[in-house]
């Protein structure tokens, strides 16, 4: 099961809108992910009952599993990375995987994958990511939940995390006919619910700013922040004693970095608000 599994992985890889998938094809992609870190060009075979295993997949039929397979996939390739340089004038756009082939009829069933050269910064040797426990997110169902989920555990050491209003309208791949009380409703309401447990003190706070209409301009969220050296996992689920430990060792060398990350993230946004205060209140 994805009980102690930890998925890391660049923050940049959070700026990608994971547009019309759904809960069961995002926990697909991201156990997907989970496995693919450190990897470097390597390809990496998932069987059929490990993947399954990880995503923690609900029916058990092989079709239906070829076939959500497939409709994930699909939506990778619509996710388009860029690398830009610092003026903008370079830039690679490029997709996560050069390879994915899916062998239904094996005696023992698989799926191999082989990140895209370009793509290899987003899973190895990384310097700052962003980090969760797989079996948290997989129990998500909200598709909107789930992505708040991985946007607030980048700031989770930091406690606040603060979004425009197209940004994360984009992010959340929020349909544009919405208006602001319907993404109250429907979205705001969603993600409260949801993530309460998983965020302490947890409060959405919509920006407005001066002018006609009192329009709203961002989205603010703040939580009580986690310990640098906190564990990702619920231990009340029954998790291996040998398994928590290899864990917690593996936290353990990532706090100490994370630390400067978490600290550099949060001074982005406050100074990213503070740029705005003149016309902006809560």
């Amino acid at each position: 099961m994805a009980n102690n599994e930890i998925t890391k992985y660049s923050p940049k890889l959070n700026t990608i809108p994971l547009k019309k998938f759904t809960a069961t094809e995002m926990n697909l992609f991201f156990s997907i992910i989970s496995k693919m870190r450190d990897r470097k060009d390597e390809t990496v075979r998932f069987t059929f009952s490990k993947l399954k295993d990880l995503s923690e997949y609900k029916p058990t039929a092989n079709k239906r599993f070829v076939s959500d397979l497939r409709k994930t996939y699909k939506k990778i390739l619509d996710l388009k990375f860029i690398d830009q340089n610092a003026n903008g004038l370079d830039e690679t756009v490029f997709v996560l995987f050069s390879k994915f082939t899916i062998r239904g009829t094996a005696d023992e069933p698989y799926v191999d994958i082989k990140i895209y050269e370009e793509a290899l910064p987003l899973l190895n040797n990384l310097e700052e990511w962003v980090r969760y426990s797989l079996h948290e997110f997989n129990n998500i169902n909200s598709t909107y939940a789930k992505t708040a989920f991985r946007l607030l555990k980048q700031y989770r050491t930091t406690g606040f995390a603060y979004f425009k209003k197209d940004e994360f309208r984009e992010l959340l791949d929020i349909p544009k006919s919405y208006s602001n009380a319907e993404v109250t409703r429907t979205v705001l309401k969603t993600i409260q619910k949801n993530l309460d447990e998983f965020f302490e003190d947890l409060t959405i706070t919509p920006i407005h700013k001066k002018g006609r209409g009192n329009p709203i301009a961002a989205y603010q969220f703040t939580f009580k922040p986690e310990e640098r050296k906190q564990n990702d996992f619920n231990f009340n689920e029954s998790v291996s004693k040998q398994s928590a430990k290899t864990n917690k060792q593996e936290i353990a060398t990532d706090w100490s970095k994370e630390e400067a990350v978490q600290t550099e993230s949060v001074d982005y946004h406050l100074n990213d608000l503070l740029t705005q205060i003149d016309g902006v209140h809560a």
